[in-house]
């Protein structure tokens, strides 16, 4: 039984409001479920939002303990390049995590960095689970590259199916890769967000823009349960993405 949780982006508060309406309790510095659920977070812990180390810290506890599952997404992917010292630009919500993570001290800095980097090293790139019925994978993962964590299927994991070119904000263009799959098991992911939880072609995207002012989502599986909290940020219209197709 898991809980799948879309993009916190830094959005605390909604996080652990999230994990109380999902009936989680907190037992000393993590959160369980008394019915053995499990939280599966898929990717994109970080940036933009205004508490990104307090989920590093909650989310590598419930990982550590064994209470959960994590898979990174692009945002933790440029983190943990950052943390290595990796050339990365730290632009696009980077820099509001590198700005909380510069103000703590030089033991919580190396704390908080062990933490992150040891669960992004540890983590698989997507989960295939409960008898391959569902998978969950950041922005999605074509049914026929399942099972497959080479370079081409990592950039569309993380990044999506993305054209090359470019946002005039800089963000890359992407297709709508989940109009043209059918796909058996359902594959759950985020990364785009869109003001309603999107079901096409057996996938689900569950990133409803909580840091844009939408809501933090998570799809309870097996019952096929939406729950939702609304976000305590502002509300950007701009930053929703719109299909023709539902």
């Amino acid at each position: 039984m898991y809980d799948i949780i879309g993009d916190i982006h830094g959005c605390y508060e909604e996080m652990i409001e999230l994990f109380q309406r999902l009936g989680y309790k907190r037992k000393e510095n993590h959160y369980t479920h008394p019915d053995g659920r499990q939280l599966v977070f898929l990717g994109d812990l970080t940036d933009r939002g205004p508490a990104s180390i307090p989920v590093i810290e909650a989310v590598g506890a419930i990982i550590n303990t064994k209470n959960g599952l994590y898979c990174p997404g692009n945002h933790c992917d440029k983190l943990y390049r950052y943390f290595i010292g990796r050339n990365v630009k730290i632009n696009n919500g980077l820099e509001t995590t590198v700005a909380e993570w510069k103000d703590l001290n030089d033991q919580r800095q190396s704390q908080i960095k062990k933490l992150f980097c040891d669960l992004y090293e540890q983590s698989p790139l997507y989960h295939v689970l409960d008898d391959r019925k569902l998978v969950v994978a950041h922005a999605g993962v074509r049914p026929v590259d399942i099972g497959r964590t080479d370079k081409k299927v990592k950039t569309f994991v993380l990044y999506g199916d993305i054209t090359g070119e470019k946002h005039e904000d800089g963000r890359p263009v992407r297709r709508d890769w989940a109009a043209n799959v059918r796909s058996k098991p359902l594959i759950v992911y985020g990364h785009t967000p869109v003001k309603q939880v999107r079901g096409i072609n057996n996938t689900l995207n569950i990133d409803t823009g909580c840091v844009f002012g939408g809501k933090l989502t998570a799809f309870c599986w097996p019952e096929h349960k939406i729950v939702d909290v609304s976000s305590k940020q502002p509300y950007q219209d701009d930053r929703f993405r719109t299909f023709n197709n539902h």
